[in-house]
């Protein structure tokens, strides 16, 4: 009677390994082939006639419904291996140690599909290489510093004007009321007139002249420039009579400048 007693416990210990076991292996993702079915059927089977108690049959019950599941994970495994033309590595690693080095090569070079290619250097190459190095400049004059040019703005006066036959030696102030009326002409009075369509010249000299002049129109108050901001253009607007400036009222620079570029522009445009 003991010996029945001791069966069925080591029974119940038996088929409480096996439903761990593959619960384990559903849980952790591993080989589901490790489990060995007929192995875990035949101590199932073996103690089977031993359960009485319904306890004892849903323990059995159990064992089988988890071995049950762990073929059906190997059933999955075989279907994904075989979509995905899967090849265990150690049956590869076989075939491979059954090969020649000539036929591994064979196969390496039908299979290899190379997306760059390697070009060897050659002597000539290298002759050329060493003649470029050789007369090259020393690093210690390659890489000296030299300092850049520095151009600075600044102001000229009347007298350097003249000397470079910018403005003539008639007298200033009638060369100044003249150029004041021929404003006033291509203005109507008091309309408005493009910056440069009133100092463009033929020449780059005489279209600086003109720029000269119409800074002194708008700083002893003959005319007034006005600025479109959104349009970026220059206008210049004559005074009927000269407006002083009153007091010590500092008056607003603005700088426009008068390139060699900002005239050949501007002959283009008249052109056209």
């Amino acid at each position: 009677m003991s010996t029945k007693r001791q069966k069925k416990r080591l029974g119940k210990e038996h088929l409480q390994r096996i439903i761990d076991l593959c619960r384990s292996f559903e849980e952790r993702g591993l080989d589901p082939f490790l489990v060995d079915v007929d192995h875990i059927l035949t101590i199932i089977h073996e103690y089977f006639p031993e359960w009485e108690k319904p306890e004892e049959l849903c323990l059995d019950a159990e064992a089988i419904n988890q071995l049950a599941s762990a073929i059906k994970h190997q059933s999955e495994w075989i279907k994904h291996r075989s979509t995905s033309l899967y090849t265990d590595p150690f049956l590869i690693e076989e075939k491979l140690r059954k090969l020649s080095n000539e036929e591994i090569g064979t196969i390496f070079l039908k299979s290899w599909h190379p997306i760059v290619e390697l070009e060897q250097i050659s002597p000539h190459s290298l002759m050329e290489a060493t003649k470029y190095w050789q007369n090259l400049i020393p690093l210690n004059e390659r890489w000296q510093e030299t300092a850049g040019l520095q151009i600075e703005t600044g102001t000229t006066t009347r007298e350097e004007l003249l000397k470079q036959q910018i403005i003539t030696e008639k007298e200033f102030s009638k060369e100044l009321e003249m150029f004041w009326q021929e404003l006033k002409q291509k203005t109507m009075g008091e309309e408005k007139i493009d910056y440069w369509d009133f100092i463009g010249a033929k020449t780059y000299e005489e279209t600086v002249r003109r720029a000269y002049m119409t800074s002194f129109l708008v700083t002893y108050g003959y005319a007034t420039l006005e600025v479109d901001r959104l349009e970026e253009m220059v206008y210049i607007r004559s005074y009927k009579t000269p407006i002083p400036i009153v007091g010590n009222k500092q008056a607003i620079s603005l700088p426009i400048p008068v390139s060699v570029k900002n005239w050949k522009d501007w002959m283009e445009c008249v052109k056209d």
